[in-house]
């Protein structure tokens, strides 16, 4: 089993708090986010999300499992360009993801366009981003002191 993680030190309230992020590969290191940037800051110049953070992973693994996809077909891409939108709702109970709308663009020699989104349909199936947002969630909760 693998295992992946990353942290997050929120200090204040929700509305006025913020928060850093960092992973252990580096790639998120003192990553600010907070209410603004979740729901105000669309452009992510102050810092970053839940959903984003959501997005790019989605993109990123449903691009590779694409790549693996095609290349066991026989039809080794040049170039796959993936998008995945994050559709947050408010809701009365409050908000919810309500849906990813995943977007490719290949650049696959010597396969037709049927073919094509058969295989990407099969890799949005298989993609473990995919699967997980849609799966039990466990927590471990604890206070300080």
């Amino acid at each position: 089993m693998l295992k992946r993680r990353a942290t997050a030190v929120w200090k204040g309230s929700g509305a006025k708090g913020s928060g850093e992020l960092d992973s252990t590969s580096g790639a998120l290191k003192g990553v600010p986010y907070g209410a603004g940037t979740r729901f105000e800051n669309e452009d992510g110049r102050a810092g970053t999300n839940p959903e984003e953070l959501i997005a790019g992973a989605h993109a990123g693994c449903f691009a590779m499992a694409l790549a693996f996809q095609l290349g066991g077909a026989g039809h080794e891409p040049d170039a796959l360009n993936a998008e995945a939108t994050v559709f947050l709702e408010k809701h009365d109970a409050g908000w919810s993801i309500s849906k990813v709308a995943l977007k490719v663009e290949g650049d696959v020699p010597g396969i037709s366009e049927t073919r094509f989104k058969e295989i990407a349909e099969k890799a949005k199936a298989g993609c473990p981003v995919s699967q997980a947002l849609d799966v039990e969630i466990t927590l471990e909760a604890s206070l300080k002191g």
